[in-house]
Order: structure tokens, then sequence, then C-alpha cells
């Protein structure tokens, strides 16, 4: 048997990959090609968990059913709270005038 040059060799590899088109990769480096070529697994995930149900989405469905969501209501009153304790957040400025950045001497 005749020994057959490298350079043949790696033309037929290279032949090879252009007919069934899979990546040349001679110095096999690690390239992540089985995992681009793999099937995408979000699809699939989002059908498998239900969609998440929320009091406000709740709220928004047509009919008579209202469900009261304590924790807003909690957050609502504790901000009500710290107003009336001068701890709440400033208000808004109106104009360019009102607001402390322009007020700030340099």
């Amino acid at each position: 048997m005749a020994s057959i040059l490298l350079s043949r060799l790696g033309a037929l590899t290279r032949l090879r990959c252009e007919i069934f088109q899979t990546s040349y990769n001679p110095t096999s480096i690690r390239t992540g090609a089985k995992y681009l070529r793999a099937r995408l697994r979000g699809p699939s995930m989002i059908q498998y968990y239900p969609e998440e149900l929320t009091v406000t989405k709740f709220n928004r469905m047509p009919g008579d059913f209202k469900i009261q969501n304590w924790s807003e209501y909690q957050r609502l009153a504790d901000v009500e709270e710290k107003k009336r304790r001068g701890k709440g957040a400033p208000k808004k400025a109106k104009s360019k005038a009102e607001s402390r950045r322009m007020s700030r001497k340099r």
C-alpha cells in the first residue's frame, strides 16, 4: 500500500465538510458547534409551565370577581404613613427654577 500524503487527506476532509455541511476544524479547537446545532429549549419550557396568575391579571379578567391585593394595600398604607411623618419621597419640581439642582450655587 502506498502512503497517502497528508495534504491529500486534508483536502479530502475539507471536501467532506463541504458536502455534508459540517464545520471544518483541522486543529480540533472547541467551537461549541454541538450546542449551536441543538434544538432550543426555551419554547418547550415556556409551554410546559403555566402562565403566572397575579392579582392584577385576575382583576383585569372579565367578570364580577375581584381580589384585594393585600401587599399593595399595605404598601400604600405605609407610604401614606411616611408622608404624614414627613419621611416620604420629595415632591417633583414643576419647573427648572424649583429644582434643587438649579438653586444650588457653585
